[in-house]
């Protein structure tokens, strides 16, 4: 699969490309200094994957990550955003934008390959750790709503789980069924909600008071 790696650090950029470039299945295509470079190298090479760093200069992450994957943009990339600042006030509208996964810098490399598979996969990962106390700090607090009526009780207990960072994997643990049930279920609150992604399910519990 095809990266490019945008950030205004040099040293951040030269790691990523290291560890990345490590890997037999990842090829780093571009790293830019900057957003404006970031969109014109990425509407170039069209990239499987675009990690971008929130505060760049000439264009911010929000706004390249609202031009290559934002709503209405036809056949939208893939976005991961990686920040030194897990509660940056940046990165709940980057999520919003359209951005697929979120990381911290210093997650770790392994953290970091397998954010670039899964959204490459087309799935979503947002660190666990940070999951929670982003999504609640961030989402603007309201009182709790009635959930649609149109999602069933299963499909809540997903949407809860799912926006306390849970994987699939230890959501299927949690409700005792199968991997791909917990993937029908997701597919299909993503269909009923108008949600592209694991990423904005979470966010809509936060915002919707389905979790709080």
């Amino acid at each position: 699969m095809k990266v490019l790696i945008a950030d205004d650090q040099e040293l951040v950029r030269t790691g990523f490309r290291m560890i990345l470039d490590a890997q037999p299945d990842i090829e780093v295509v571009a790293t830019v200094a900057d957003g404006a470079e970031a969109v014109a190298e990425a509407r170039r090479l069209r990239p499987d994957v675009c990690l971008l760093d929130i505060r760049m200069p000439k264009l911010d992450g929000i706004e390249v990550t609202r031009l290559l994957a934002g709503p209405g943009v036809p056949d939208p990339m893939r976005v991961v955003i990686v920040t030194t600042f897990d509660l940056d006030d940046y990165v709940y509208g980057a999520l919003r934008a359209g951005a697929c996964g979120f990381l911290l810098k210093d997650s770790g490399p392994a953290l970091l390959i397998e954010a670039v598979r899964a959204a490459a996969a087309g799935d979503a990962l947002v660190s666990p750790s940070v999951t929670v106390r982003l999504l609640a700090h961030l989402a603007r607090p309201r009182q709790p709503a009635s959930p649609p009526e149109s999602l069933t009780d299963r499909e809540l207990d997903v949407v809860r789980l799912v926006a306390r960072g849970r994987t699939n994997q230890e959501v299927a643990a949690e409700l005792f069924v199968s991997l791909s049930t917990v993937k029908t279920h997701l597919a299909s609150v993503q269909s009923k909600l108008g949600l592209r992604n694991r990423v904005e399910v979470a966010a809509w519990a936060w915002e919707s008071g389905v979790v709080s």
